[in-house]
């Protein structure tokens, strides 16, 4: 293929087959989709993937009745081709070899030692593809005396030091451990696979050698705690959680207005003037007790209940209006409508919406990447299940009528 001929995506070259359910590795393979690689999402006969079915809410068809595809699906599968395979049969087997053979990238999430059983581990299918890309994702990795749990986000959160870190503070109302709102650890494994994914083609491409990708979610979850990691590791002291607030830096936290709740992020001396001016106290700039954020440090339990009342006094747009004209950083803690209402989000284009073939169409969130070059394309809605086996097992492995009949059949397909 000449340069010329090549798609105007990023990775329009790329074929993966994709083993995963859930989060971690859709998540992954709908990235790689909008970027543009061929994505074969392979799901149980009947069944599919579990997050199909992890609702309410369901889409709607035109008629306003529920669809057989939840919500939670529909997040992380758009731009994929769906079909149905049976791995457990030695028909079932045999095709996601031949589509091996045929793919740059396999991805999967079943347990440790799992697909070996059925020929379909990276030792084995690396004999039929040398150059294969092969990402695993679980739990706890290939090896460790954890390696052959089940690995759930909402664990990891608390294993891997997440949930030490988040929630309020113990000796306030509400203090104690809290979850992220969303599988941030499951997300954000989706997102590091992605990246190595990304990095082993590349290493492909320039050498010619494939390899196999390791990845676990509790790994992930060390990694990505960052900074805090590095406050332990230079103290040998445990960061403790601060809710909203934070440990180095007053006012840095949420606030109750009179209608909802706003953030106030006072990074130095000047911008907390700033704000308590725009409050109407601006006595409380010149208390030495309050004038230098090291002061307002050690006397925080004494001045945040003061400003939590100055606050409660205006609106959030009140609020909003005044800080941004006194120059302070600040912001609105949106729910979700106000979010997709929002005009910058809305400038951005993120949200989208696609034809969907039992609902008409599916309202999506964007891909937040921005390539100037190579655009995002947005191939398709997430799919039905089995919705393009046939044509899939047709185009790529020349299977026939016939030979689809007889897998239907047999349910291996």
């Amino acid at each position: 293929m000449t340069t010329a001929s090549l798609p105007k995506t990023a990775l329009g070259h790329v074929r993966v087959l994709d083993l995963t359910r859930v989060l971690a590795g859709p998540w992954c393979a709908q990235n790689l989709a909008d970027l543009g690689a061929d994505i074969i999402k392979v799901e149980r006969p009947e069944s599919g993937d579990d997050t199909r079915s992890w609702g309410p809410p369901y889409l709607r068809d035109e008629a306003g009745n529920n669809t057989s595809e939840a919500a939670y699906y529909l997040a992380a599968n758009r731009g994929k081709q769906a079909i149905t395979v049976d791995i457990a049969t030695a028909e079932g087997q045999s095709i996601i070899r031949e589509l091996a053979a045929i793919s740059d990238v396999v991805l999967e999430n079943y347990k440790v030692g799992q697909l070996k059983k059925y020929g379909l581990d990276y030792e084995s299918l690396k004999q039929i593809k040398p150059d294969l890309v092969y990402c695993s994702i679980t739990g706890f990795g290939q090896n460790g005396p954890y390696a052959h749990r089940a690995g759930y986000d909402f664990i990891v959160q608390g294993m891997g030091g997440f949930m030490s870190l988040t929630g309020e503070r113990d000796d306030l109302p509400g203090g104690g451990p809290q979850k992220a709102g969303i599988a941030i650890t499951d997300l954000m494994t989706g997102m590091y696979a992605t990246i190595a994914v990304m990095a082993a083609l590349s290493h492909r491409d320039r050498t010619g050698e494939g390899q196999y990708i390791d990845m676990a979610l509790l790994d992930v979850q060390v990694a990505m705690l960052a900074n805090m990691n590095m406050n332990y590791l230079t103290t040998g002291i445990p960061p403790k959680r601060w809710g909203n607030a934070h440990p180095n830096i007053v006012p840095y936290q949420t606030f109750a207005t009179s209608d909802g709740h706003i953030i106030v992020a006072a990074g130095n001396d000047g911008q907390y003037k700033k704000f308590v001016h725009a409050g109407g106290r601006p006595e409380l700039a010149d208390d030495p007790r309050f004038s230098t954020n090291p002061a307002r440090i050690q006397h925080r339990d004494t001045l945040v209940p003061l400003l939590a009342e100055m606050v409660r006094g205006k609106t959030k747009a009140e609020w909003l209006v005044l800080l941004e004209d006194a120059g302070v950083p600040c912001g609105p803690i949106n729910k979700l409508n106000e979010v997709f209402e929002d005009p910058q989000v809305q400038a951005r284009q993120m949200q989208i919406e696609l034809p969907h073939p039992t609902a008409g169409k599916v309202k999506l969130v964007a891909s937040p990447m921005k390539l100037s070059a190579t655009p995002i394309t947005y191939a398709g809605a997430p799919p039905l299940l089995g919705q393009h086996t046939d044509t899939v097992l047709q185009r790529l492995l020349n299977y026939d009528d016939k030979h689809l009949q007889i897998l239907k059949q047999k349910k291996v397909i």
